[in-house]
């Protein structure tokens, strides 16, 4: 399966220098996360989130879109609390630099390809039917990423139902920032049935 690739294992040859001495190594320091540094974290806006507002993009229309595909579920039976556990797991999601980075591209893609700068693709392509596939495709790895195979789950009917914020996106950001309300949903229902101790 791997036999066509090709990796620079030069490094791998180097010498080491390695210094060896009787003094036993020090243990590692173990630090903790302490409460009002976490309470520190859930106050600053993760730069994904401060990036998708330029877009038109807030944290309340991404939880609003969210809530449209509420369903309740043991541990999650309000929209109050789901409200709550969204607006967690969001800042939660956005802090992480993969999704930022899968999120970016998505939106560079749009407005590249909305510009007719992607090789190969024409606005007839691009705007028609049938399109190209590579949203749906993005999208799919964006919401496995966060949320699974559960979160696949969701991204198809956050897909097929393009509620709140989806419907007023690019054909190609819709279905990355679906995949990202799919999948913060996903783990949040995981979460809250994990938590009343069920499992359906």
């Amino acid at each position: 399966m791997f036999s066509n690739l090709h990796y620079p294992f030069g490094w791998f040859i180097q010498p080491f220098h390695i210094r060896l001495t009787e003094k036993r190594s020090q243990p590692l320091k173990q630090t903790t996360t302490t409460k009002p540094q976490v309470k520190l974290m859930k106050n600053q806006t993760p730069p994904l989130l401060s990036y998708l507002e330029t877009k038109g993009i807030t944290l309340q229309s991404l939880i609003d879109c969210a809530l449209e595909m509420y369903v309740p579920h043991p541990g999650i039976e309000t929209v109050e609390k789901a409200s709550a556990m969204l607006t967690e797991e969001f800042l939660d999601v956005l802090s992480d630099v993969n999704v930022s980075i899968l999120e970016w591209a998505a939106f560079h893609a749009q407005e590249d390809a909305e510009n007719g700068l992607i090789p190969g693709l024409t606005q007839e392509r691009f705007r028609g039917r049938p399109g190209p596939i590579s949203d749906e495709i993005l999208g799919i790895a964006i919401a496995t990423y966060i949320g699974g195979t559960r979160g696949v789950f969701e991204y198809v009917r956050f897909d097929q139902a393009k509620p709140g914020i989806l419907k007023s996106l690019g054909s190609i950001t819709n279905d990355a920032i679906g995949a990202l309300v799919a999948g913060v949903s996903s783990n949040v229902y995981t979460r809250a049935i994990k938590n009343a101790g069920t499992t359906c």
